[in-house]
């Protein structure tokens, strides 16, 4: 018998596709090998894994070390900054803790519970229920990245981020919510423009309500 015909059968992956693949695993290898070392910083991004079914895309490195800068700056001295949704930034914000500053995470994901007291668990779906001593405009800012690109989600985030900012707020959402940021929070598109550790299909911004150092 003639086996060979019958690996023809058989699904065969492409070139690009295995590629695709050893380098997302050996990316997996590297990081949980970060992760086992001594040196492991427990607010490093992607110390926490992307979940893609919560809508999860981390900030690359140097767009977080921006907008943890923007926040801090805008915060000023003693200054109370709120992230919601936006946990790459309260993880740059949490290396850089020597700082005169302080910083919670409002989160759907329960993993970043790890951060203890400064995690508070968020549903965008209801909007103002959160803690008792989340006093209402007790934020400096708050820097906010909804999870969907929808006129629902933006608004009733956008809910939460006026209960809790004094005045400034940081937003980053798609380039396509430009119009519905102005509407919902009064925000303006920046110059800046934020990347991803991976690349996404949509365009993202910054928006803001202030002079801000994005421009």
């Amino acid at each position: 018998m003639d086996y060979d015909d019958d690996d023809d059968d058989i699904p065969q992956l492409s070139s690009h596709t295995l590629a695709a693949l050893q380098e997302f695993y050996l990316e997996q290898q590297q990081r949980e090998g970060m992760k086992t070392s001594q040196g492991f910083n427990q607010y490093s991004i992607g110390s926490i894994e992307e979940d893609w079914q919560l809508s999860q895309f981390w900030y690359s490195e140097e767009t977080a070390s921006c907008l943890a800068n923007e926040a801090i700056v805008a915060a000023g001295k003693g200054g109370r900054i709120a992230c919601v949704s936006a946990p790459s930034v309260y993880q740059k914000l949490k290396e850089q803790d020597g700082k005169d500053f302080s910083v919670c995470i409002l989160e759907y994901d329960r993993r970043f519970s790890v951060y203890g007291e400064e995690f508070i668990f968020y549903d965008y779906n209801h909007p103002l229920n959160l803690p008792e001593n989340l006093l209402p405009h007790s934020f400096d800012i708050v820097v906010a990245d909804p999870p969907y690109l929808s006129d629902e989600c933006l608004q009733k985030t956008a809910e939460t981020i006026k209960y809790l900012t004094k005045g400034k707020i940081l937003l980053c959402t798609g380039a396509i919510m430009e119009e519905q940021a102005a509407k919902h929070l009064g925000v303006k598109i920046c110059k800046f423009i934020p990347k991803h550790s991976r690349n996404l299909a949509n365009e993202f911004r910054c928006y803001v309500n202030y002079a801000s150092g994005l421009d």
